[in-house]
């Protein structure tokens, strides 16, 4: 079991800085979220973020919890991606999804807004991003995107590819599938909550259905009380005995101020023996 820590707050500085704390105080990732215009809150690019959040670690994992490719041009997204494997010497990981409508990067300029059209677009963007990962001439012809050949140097430090994690919601197979082509799937259900049991039936359904043998991770969030390693252990526990791979640490509601975050940070990953 891996664990990582969403910082949800914070101006770029104060985030590069709480993942630098996070990478001292024994956390495996350091996440950011990627958002346009969510409500009143204050957002921030997050290819920026991560790049000073890169600048000032040298271990974990970064990531964004998580980019809907829907609203991005994938080969924009390629080059930006590449760009930060290269300044993190290999650290990035890619969570993508659907993404959430009620950013005002989709709903109030002109985005697609159906579930069934974003799922297209996700699909032929990570066959884009990984055709121009891969630094070899690449052209694509589909539905929604058409590239004419072209090579896009240099390729990411981590090969075969930087790491995507796709939501998967189980017990759909066609969502579940998409997660099974990359190299993690983020735990999701069609009805919302995720149980152990769960996870079980996921890691299962991956162990039955998944060509190849690279590693694939299974990643769920939630939140721990910090001032009780037993209890935090204990929420953890059902899950990374079920087939998680990673808990992710999400303070998505308050207290959630950077000094909050901060003091969570320094009470350590909620491990289980």
């Amino acid at each position: 079991m891996r664990y990582g820590f969403i910082i949800p707050k914070g101006d770029p500085l104060t985030v590069a800085d709480l993942a630098s704390e996070a990478e001292e105080a024994g956390w495996d990732g350091a996440f950011y979220w990627d958002g346009i215009c969510v409500g009143a809150m204050d957002t921030y690019d997050p290819w920026v973020v991560m790049s000073a959040m890169a600048m000032r670690t040298q271990r974990i994992r970064i990531g964004a919890m998580l980019t809907p490719p829907a609203r991005r041009r994938p080969w924009k997204l390629a080059r930006e991606t590449m760009t930060l494997d290269h300044l993190s010497n290999g650290r990035l990981v890619l969570p993508v999804g659907l993404g959430a409508t009620d950013d005002g990067g989709f709903s109030k300029v002109g985005e697609a807004l159906d579930r069934k059209v974003r799922a297209e677009l996700l699909d032929e963007s990570l066959e884009i991003l990984t055709g121009l990962w891969s630094g070899d001439p690449f052209s694509y012809e589909g539905q929604h995107y058409r590239l004419e050949e072209m090579a896009f140097r240099p390729s990411p430090v981590q090969r075969p590819r930087i790491p995507i994690w796709v939501v998967g919601a189980w017990p759909s197979k066609k969502s579940m599938n998409r997660a099974l082509r990359y190299d993690g799937l983020l735990a999701y259900t069609t009805r919302g909550g995720v149980t152990p049991d769960d996870i079980e039936a996921m890691k299962s359904y991956v162990g039955e259905n998944r060509a190849g043998s690279t590693p694939f991770d299974i990643v769920w969030e939630g939140v721990t009380p910090g001032d009780d390693p037993e209890e935090a252990a204990s929420i953890v526990r059902p899950f990374a005995e079920a087939g998680a791979t990673w808990w992710i640490e999400s303070p998505w509601s308050p207290p959630n101020e950077p000094e909050d975050l901060r003091a969570r940070i320094r009470q350590g990953p909620p491990l289980v023996d």
